[in-house]
């Protein structure tokens, strides 16, 4: 696995989410249950992740898309 995108916007993720399940990318959201440490308050990014083989292609797709790679 390697990560994809990095961020605090829930919308991003879900977003994300929907463009790569659409190509039959598999992605898998990482520290998603962090809230319970932080207090809600979005401190702590979550991670997507994609499988190695699929990382240039879940790139450019989310690039064509404006989704900012890495932290927002």
């Amino acid at each position: 696995m390697k990560e994809l995108l990095r961020t605090n916007d829930p919308t991003v993720i879900a977003f994300a989410t929907a463009l790569l399940r659409g190509e039959d990318i598999e992605c898998f959201v990482l520290d998603v249950h962090m809230s319970v440490l932080e207090g809600t308050i979005g401190l702590f990014p979550k991670r997507m992740m994609v499988a190695r083989e699929d990382h240039f292609q879940a790139s450019a797709i989310l690039r064509d898309n404006d989704v900012e790679l890495g932290q927002s």
